[in-house]
């Protein structure tokens, strides 16, 4: 049936049944009409894989059946989900917005080319879509989200009023509950950053080696334009990401090389 609401399109990478995602829908339906397509299982940590030599599985879901919203589960990725959305669940319709998340933890920074929840964003930037990946930086599985969709809801609309630039995905980060409440928005850089892995080596019941990996999230930049000086000075940031990963600084020494 023919609707005048924006239609916007959900996806996420913590699974279906998230607590994240849940908000988010309740949220985005303050705004259009929702579908939902997402994984069927956690897929954190997966960045922009697609399934590739196995099948993929496509099944209507439940989990919004009271909301009386169209939801689908898929055995894939975050991005094979938007894939499917768009040329198989969505075929005759084009979303106004695709928003993905609310992702348990952050996103900010070098965790954007990790992020699951950021590849959907991206993979609908590619096809063409306005798109918004939306994190929490709060990785428990029992997060409260209240706090922040009030800005999920703001920075939505503001994307539905005046369009997102093409090839363009934004990545929105919001600090995690604190005494403090949070001060506002802030449009930042990337910051300079990275993952500094350990491998902890164990033994499983048979007595072969694993590896668990941690580490730690290093800051090198001291920039206050950045996502992570906004998130730790309790702002909202939203950090522009486009797919061309072109280094166009080092094109001009690339081109003096005897090739």
């Amino acid at each position: 049936m023919a609707t005048n609401k924006p239609l916007i399109l959900v996806s996420n990478d913590d699974g279906i049944t998230s607590r994240g995602i849940r908000a988010l829908v309740e949220t985005m339906m303050q705004l259009g009409e929702v579908v939902v397509v997402a994984p069927n299982s956690p897929q954190s940590g997966m960045g922009h894989a697609i399934t590739v030599g196995n099948t993929l599985r496509l099944d209507r879901s439940t989990v919004f059946a009271e909301e009386k919203i169209a939801a689908y589960e898929c055995s894939g990725t975050p991005a094979d989900c938007i894939k499917l959305a768009k040329h198989h669940v969505l075929k005759d319709r084009r979303p106004d917005l695709v928003v993905s998340g609310i992702n348990h933890g952050s996103n900010s920074s070098v965790s954007v080319l990790y992020s699951g929840t950021m590849s959907a964003a991206i993979e609908a930037a590619l096809e063409g879509l306005p798109a918004i990946g939306f994190s929490l930086c709060d990785y428990s599985a029992t997060a409260d989200f209240s706090h922040a969709l009030p800005f999920v809801k703001r920075i939505a609309a503001q994307a539905l009023e005046s369009g997102i630039p093409a090839d363009v995905a934004l990545n929105v980060n919001i600090p995690a509950r604190t005494e403090g409440e949070i001060k506002g928005i802030r449009v930042c850089r990337q910051a300079k950053a990275k993952w500094t892995e350990v491998f902890d080596q164990r033994k499983d019941p048979h007595g072969r080696s694993y590896y668990w990996m941690a580490g730690n999230f290093v800051n090198f930049d001291k920039g206050e334009d950045t996502d992570e000086w906004a998130l730790s000075n309790n702002f909202v940031s939203i950090v522009p990401c486009t797919f061309d990963l072109t280094a166009h600084h080092a094109l001009r020494d690339l081109h003096t090389w005897s090739l």
